[in-house]
C-alpha cells in the first residue's frame, strides 16, 4: 500500500516522463521518416507525368546504354563499317531523350491496359522479321549465311554463356559485353513492341470517308497553268509601314502558341578562357621530342620508347591498315622508307607534335576465317596432356565443335579482321602469340599456342581481301601548357573579373583585357553543359540559383585547361516567351510587316481585271505550270512555296482572271488560268481513303510527339547530377 501511494504522489512525474518517451519514440519515426523524404528529394533527377525519377536509377539505365552503344559503335569499326563515333554527352542526351519518351508512352498504355507479356517478347525473337532485331550488331547473333538476326543463333549463345560462367571465368569475361548487350537490346525491344501496339492503336482510330477520297484524288488530278502577277513584298520597303505597339500585342496574341515554352529558360552572357601553351612551353616540349626521335631511331624495342614519352598513340606490334592511325600519321607512311623516323611535325587539329617510325611495311589479308578452343587443366602438366590429346583427336579427323563444346566452348567459325587484331593486340599483349598463329599458320592447320595457363588450340580456315599493312611506332604528344602557364593565365583572369563586378563593366573593359563577352540566350536545366564546355556543372547551378544581374565567380572547367564566369541577365519562368523577348519581338514584327504590306498591295491591285492593268500597276509576270489543289504552288521568281494561289487557281475556271488578289508568303498575285486538265487516272475510293487516312494519320504523329511532351511537364534537373 505504502508503494502504491508513492507511486500515486509522483503520478504527474510518471506522466510526463512516459509522455515524453512516447514524444521521442513518436519523434524519431518523424525525423527518420523527414531524412527519407529529404534523401529521396535529394536523388530526384527529374520528374515525368508527375513521377519522380531516381537518380541513382537513372545512371544505372544510361551506363546500360552507353555500354550497348560503344559496344555497336566498335564492333561496327571492327568490321570495317563507317561509324561516327559521337561524344559521350551526344550518347548521353539520346539516352535521356528515349528514356523520356519511354516513360511518356509507358504512362498512356498504362491508362489504355496495353502491355507487352514475356510470351510475346520470345515469339517476335523466335520470329526473327521484326524491323527492331535487324539493328542487332552482334555477329554471334546473326546467321552465317544470311547475315541476319537468328534466333537459334541467340540461343545458342546464351547458352555457351551460361556454361562458360560455370566452367570458364576467362571465356565468360570475353563474352560478357555481349551478353549486357543483349540484355539491354531485350529492354528496348519490349519498349519497342509496347510503343508499337500504342501507335496501331492510334493507327486504327484515325478513318476517311468516301468525300474526302474524292476531294484528294481531285486536288491531284486536275492541273493547271496560269499567267502569274506578282508584286513582292520586298518592293516595299520597311521604312514605309507603320507599326504600332497595339499591332505587335493584337499579331503576338495571335501567334502566342508559337512561343510556348515548356520549362524555365535564363540568358546568360559570359568570358570563357582557354588555357594554351606558351612559347617556353612548346620550346622545351620540342626539346624532349627531338630527343624521343632520336632514341626511336636507334632502339631495337620501339615499344619501350612509346610508352616511355607517354604517347597519344600506344604501340601495338602488329601490322595494321592506313586507317587504323590518325589521319595525320597515316598521311606520312607512303613517303616514308621501312626503318626511317619522320621528321617532327605538328598537328593543329589536335594541338600535338609528331614523331613517326615506319617499322614495317607489309600485304597481308585484313580478314581471317578461324575457330579456336582453349584447354587448361589445374596444373601445367594437365593443360599439356590434355591439349596434346585433344590435337591428336582433331588431327585424326575429330570434329572440332563437337570437342569444344565438351570444354563449355562453340568452336565455332568466326572472321578477324586487321582492325580487330589491331584492337586485340592493344588490349592485352598475351593475345599476341594468337594474332602472330594465326598470321602465320597455312590454312587448316592446327596450331597451339601456350598462353596464360591454358593452351589455345587454333585453325585458319580461309584469308581474303589482301591489303598494304603498317607497322608503325608513333610518339604523339600535346602541346600542354605548363604549371607556371597556368598559374599566370589564371592570375590575370581572376584578376580581370574581380575588377568588373557586374555586366556593364565586363562588356566595357573585356576587349582591352584581351577578352570577348558572349551570349547565350537559352539556357535550361536539361543543358548538358554551358555553351558547350565541358566540366560546368558548378557553372549550370550557379546559374539555375543566380537571380538577374548577378555574376559569378570563375569557374575552373574543361579539362581543367578552360575558365568561365558567367553574368545572369534574363530570367523567363515556365509559360510563353514575352514580346519583349528580342527574339520573339522580331519574328512578330516580320509578321507585321508582311500582314500591313499585304494590306497595301491589296489595296493597290483591287479591282485589276486583265493582265494589262496589272502590268500598268506595277506586277511582274510569269508563267506558272502543273499547278494542283493537292500541293503548294511553287513561285520560283519569289523563291517561295504558295498553298493559298494553289487554291485561288482551283477555284478559277479555264480563261477566267482571279476576281481578288491573292495574299501569299512572299508577296500578292493575280492571274489568269491558261490551261486547265485533268490527269490521266481512275479514281479507287479504297486506295484513296487508305491514302487520305495515312496523311492524317502522319500528320497525327507528328502532333503527338508534341502533345505527350506538353502532358508529361517534364521537370529535368540532370544538370545537378552531372
Amino acid at each position: 500500500m505504502a508503494a502504491l501511494g508513492k507511486i500515486r504522489s509522483k503520478g504527474k512525474i510518471l506522466i510526463g516522463v512516459i509522455g515524453f518517451a512516447l514524444f521521442a519514440f513518436v519523434a524519431g519515426d518523424l525525423v527518420k521518416g523527414c531524412e527519407s523524404s529529404n534523401n529521396a528529394r535529394k536523388q530526384k533527377l527529374a520528374e515525368i507525368n508527375g513521377e519522380s525519377v531516381n537518380a541513382l536509377d537513372y545512371q544505372k539505365y544510361v551506363e546500360e546504354y552507353v555500354e550497348a552503344s560503344k559496344t555497336e559503335i566498335a564492333l561496327q569499326q571492327s568490321m570495317g563499317m563507317a561509324a561516327q563515333t559521337p561524344t559521350d554527352e551526344q550518347i548521353r542526351e539520346k539516352a535521356w531523350q528515349d528514356f523520356v519518351n519511354a516513360k511518356m508512352i509507358e504512362t498512356e498504355t498504362s491508362e489504355l491496359g496495353l502491355m507487352v507479356t514475356d510470351e510475346e517478347i520470345q515469339n517476335v525473337i523466335q520470329q526473327g522479321t521484326h524491323q527492331f532485331l535487324g539493328s542487332i550488331a552482334i555477329p554471334q547473333f546473326h546467321n552465317a549465311k544470311t547475315g541476319r538476326f537468328d534466333a537459334n543463333a541467340l540461343k545458342q549463345f546464351l547458352n555457351s554463356y551460361k556454361q562458360a560462367q560455370q566452367s570458364n571465368p576467362q571465356m565468360a569475361e570475353q563474352m560478357a559485353p555481349a551478353y549486357k548487350y543483349w540484355m539491354f537490346k531485350e529492354k528496348q525491344l519490349r519498349q519497342a513492341l509496347l510503343t508499337q501496339k500504342y501507335m496501331v492503336l492510334l493507327q486504327e482510330s484515325v478513318l476517311s470517308n468516301p468525300v474526302e477520297a474524292k476531294l484528294n484524288f481531285n486536288g491531284r488530278q486536275q492541273e493547271s497553268d496560269i499567267q502569274l502577277a506578282y508584286i513582292d513584298y520586298k518592293s516595299i520597303n520597311d521604312n514605309q509601314v507603320k507599326i504600332e505597339e497595339a499591332d505587335l500585342q493584337k499579331k503576338y496574341d495571335e501567334v502566342k502558341e508559337r512561343f510556348a515554352i515548356g520549362q524555365e529558360i535564363r540568358e546568360i552572357k559570359y568570358v570563357s578562357v582557354q588555357k594554351v601553351a606558351s612559347a617556353a612551353d612548346r620550346k622545351e616540349l620540342q626539346t624532349k621530342m627531338k630527343a624521343f626521335a632520336a632514341e626511336l631511331q636507334s632502339a631495337a624495342n620501339a615499344e619501350q620508347v612509346v610508352r616511355k614519352s607517354q604517347s597519344l598513340v600506344p604501340y601495338a606490334g602488329v601490322a595494321a591498315a592506313k586507317s587504323v592511325y590518325p589521319n595525320d600519321v597515316a598521311a606520312k607512311l607512303d613517303s616514308m622508307a621501312v626503318g626511317s623516323v619522320s621528321a617532327m611535325f605538328e598537328t593543329p587539329q589536335d594541338n600535338t607534335l609528331n614523331v613517326v617510325k615506319l617499322i614495317s611495311k607489309t600485304s597481308m589479308p585484313d580478314s581471317i576465317q578461324y575457330r579456336m578452343l582453349s584447354v587448361m587443366g589445374k596444373t601445367p602438366t594437365e593443360t599439356k596432356t590434355k591439349s596434346d590429346s585433344v590435337l591428336a583427336a582433331l588431327q585424326d579427323g575429330a570434329d572440332f565443335e563437337a570437342v569444344a563444346k565438351k570444354y563449355g566452348q562453340t568452336g565455332e567459325k568466326a572472321w578477324l579482321t586487321g582492325m580487330q587484331q589491331y584492337q586485340t593486340a592493344l588490349q592485352a599483349k598475351d593475345n599476341m602469340p594468337i594474332i602472330n598463329a594465326l598470321n602465320e599458320a597455312t590454312l587448316n592447320e592446327y596450331k597451339m599456342v601456350n598462353v596464360s595457363q591454358a593452351t589455345v588450340i587454333v585453325q585458319v580456315l580461309e584469308r581474303k581481301a589482301m591489303q598494304e599493312r603498317y607497322d608503325v611506332a608513333v610518339i604523339k604528344k600535346s602541346i600542354d601548357f605548363s604549371d607556371e602557364t597556368s598559374q599566370a593565365i589564371y592570375n590575370k583572369f581572376t584578376t580581370f573579373v574581380a575588377a568588373n563586378r557586374d555586366i556593364a563593366s565586363m562588356e566595357k573593359n573585356a576587349a582591352k583585357a584581351g577578352y570577348r563577352v558572349q551570349e547565350l540566350p537559352g539556357v535550361t536545366t536539361s543543358a548538358g553543359s554551358v555553351a558547350g564546355i565541358a566540366g560546368t556543372r558548378e557553372a549550370l547551378k550557379w546559374i539555375f540559383e543566380a537571380n538577374e544581374g548577378d555574376m559569378s565567380e570563375v569557374f575552373k572547367c574543361g579539362n581543367n585547361d578552360q575558365l568561365l564566369v558567367v553574368a545572369l541577365t534574363k530570367i523567363y519562368p515556365k509559360g510563353y516567351l514575352p514580346l519583349s523577348h528580342p527574339q520573339v519581338k522580331e519574328m512578330v514584327k516580320q509578321e507585321v510587316l508582311k500582314d500591313k504590306k499585304a494590306e497595301m498591295l491589296v489595296a493597290k491591285l483591287e479591282g485589276v481585271k486583265n493582265m494589262a492593268v496589272a502590268r500598268q500597276k506595277g506586277c511582274k509576270t510569269t508563267e506558272v505550270k502543273q499547278i494542283t489543289f493537292g500541293a503548294p504552288a511553287v513561285v520560283q521568281a519569289v523563291m517561295a512555296s504558295e498553298p493559298a494561289l494553289s487554291g485561288a487557281v482551283a477555284a478559277t475556271a479555264q480563261g477566267k482572271f482571279v476576281s481578288h488578289p491573292v495574299k501569299g508568303n512572299a508577296g500578292v498575285y493575280l492571274f489568269q488560268v491558261t490551261a486547265k486538265r485533268t490527269l490521266p487516272g481512275k479514281f479507287d475510293a479504297r486506295q484513296e481513303a487508305q491514302q487520305a487516312a495515312m496523311s492524317d494519320l502522319n500528320n497525327l504523329f507528328q502532333m503527338l510527339q508534341f502533345d505527350l511532351q506538353r502532358k508529361a511537364q517534364v521537370i529535368d534537373n540532370r544538370y545537378l547530377f552531372m
